[in-house]
């Protein structure tokens, strides 16, 4: 049932993205997400997605019944994000916006400055257990304040595990939610990022933590 619901869903969107007729794209984005909300809301689903604006273009957010699993960047390919998640997690994957509703809706404040600290439920099941300790490290760094690599490596009981640590914080895979943006090389340069130097330092600014 799940996997021919999630085929149904799929086969859906592409008629949708296909159709040049308004009208009937717009009754075949309806099916698919009443099909996929139908799905979310009995629990059929062990992992719903959906995108999201953002200043970076759409971001892809992913969640499982723990809490929130993936934030992918615009480059990130989706089908190469999707398939991973079916192999690391569950195939049983569809498209639902309303589990994600208050994931969309912290992100937008955040980007408006209108939010200091994410309160969402997280899912750490792609990261290993240096990892986690090293993500959970960052997630306490204060709004507006930032960590060099050494101290964060310490912090996760490895106090010589400074480039482990920085391995672990750009393999993050729930990036901006999980902060590892503020974490900097000793003597304050910005050091790599997951989603871009650029973005490193565009997140850094609307926090105020450079001058």
């Amino acid at each position: 049932m799940i996997e021919a619901a999630k085929d149904q869903t799929r086969t859906l969107e592409r008629a949708l993205r296909r159709t040049p007729d308004a009208a009937g794209g717009r009754a075949a984005a309806g099916a698919a997400r009443r099909l996929g909300a139908r799905i979310a809301a009995e629990g059929l689903a062990d992992i719903t997605y959906t995108p999201a604006d953002s200043p970076f273009g759409v971001l892809l957010l992913a969640a499982t019944r723990r809490g929130l699993v993936r934030v992918a960047f615009p480059e990130e390919d989706l089908d190469f994000t999707l398939e991973r998640l079916a192999r690391r997690i569950s195939p049983r994957i569809i498209e639902s916006a309303a589990p994600l509703e208050p994931v969309r809706r912290e992100l937008e404040e955040y980007f408006g400055g209108r939010r200091r600290r994410f309160e969402l439920p997280l899912d750490w099941t792609l990261v290993g257990p240096f990892g986690r300790r090293v993500l959970r490290v960052a997630c306490e760094i204060p709004y507006g304040d930032v960590l060099s690599y050494r101290e964060v490596a310490a912090d996760a009981g490895s106090p010589r595990g400074s480039r482990a640590a920085g391995n672990a914080l750009g393999a993050n895979p729930i990036p901006i939610v999980v902060p590892c943006h503020r974490v900097l090389r000793t003597g304050g340069a910005l050091g790599g990022y997951g989603g871009g130097i650029e973005r490193k330092r565009w997140l850094l600014e609307l926090e105020g933590a450079l001058s």
